[in-house]
């Protein structure tokens, strides 16, 4: 069987399967600021924690993306041995019915993942694989692949989700928030008052008027687009935003573009 065609089966049985439909939907206000979630609308969203002195704390997001499998950040993955999944969450630190907890079995970065400057990176994307498969609920749902190569357009509305700060200088978010962040062409982010040379054609930007954008803890969650028939995609994982703070004119949030890194995905997934 070529690649082409494993990858057509995966997508197949990915739709079949229900993925990017949540039982209960988003609602998707134009709030530019940034919002709480309604309680389990985006149900791939994970939160993963390491243990910091015997106290579990959310350092990143994530996106499950089958039963056994979470995608995030590469930047995220710094102690695999103290690393826990936590899904079916909407409160960071409240106790919640239906929620599950796995550790981590295998976890893959990116082989050329590396570190262009302190906050930003290249090929930031990496692969988790649960202690044990979840079985889907209605606060427990895998989001959807896109398309290898797919390019959202210019002016594109997505919505970043994550638990990170709700400001430069705020307090971590205890709810899940949502965003409403438009696509940043590629053209208009590389120019030379936007991200220059920083930003590449495997990376998304995001948003960049200065009002929203992710900030600290968000890293590794998704950037979620929905298509025209309903589904919801992960477009990209929340990668890196800029030194100056994290609501920044012409410093949009620059994510991994998911669908660049297709086959890799799918060759660790079949690989492991």
């Amino acid at each position: 069987m070529t690649v082409d065609s494993m990858l057509f089966l995966y997508f197949l049985l990915a739709s079949a399967h229900g993925c990017g439909i949540p039982s209960i939907p988003p609602v998707l206000s134009r709030v530019v600021s940034g919002e709480d979630a309604r309680p389990h609308s985006w149900p791939w969203q994970v939160s993963l924690q390491t243990d910091s002195s015997g106290h579990w704390r959310h350092v990143c997001g994530g996106t499950l993306i089958s039963s056994e499998w979470v995608l995030t950040a590469a930047h995220c993955i710094k102690d695999e041995h103290r690393l826990r999944v936590e899904l079916g969450k909407h409160s960071r630190e409240a106790g919640e019915e239906g929620s599950l907890s796995r550790s981590a079995a295998v976890i893959v970065a990116h082989e050329d993942y590396n570190i262009l400057l302190s906050r930003c990176h290249s090929n930031d994307i990496a692969l988790i694989k649960l202690s044990s498969p979840v079985s889907f609920s209605d606060i427990v749902t895998p989001a959807c692949l896109p398309q290898q190569g797919l390019i959202l357009p210019h002016g594109a509305s997505c919505y970043i989700t994550g638990w990170g700060r709700l400001s430069t200088e705020g307090p971590q978010a205890d709810l899940l928030q949502q965003a409403l962040l438009l696509v940043v062409d590629h053209d208009t982010c590389s120019q030379g008052d936007w991200w220059s040379v920083l930003a590449t054609d495997k990376m998304v930007c995001a948003g960049g008027d200065g009002i929203a954008a992710g900030c600290n803890g968000d890293s590794g969650g998704p950037l979620n687009y929905q298509t025209a028939d309903g589904f919801w995609e992960v477009h990209g994982v929340v990668s890196f935003g800029s030194g100056e703070g994290c609501n920044v004119p012409k410093k949009p949030t620059v994510f991994t573009q998911v669908s660049s890194y297709i086959s890799w995905i799918h060759s660790v997934m079949t690989s492991h």
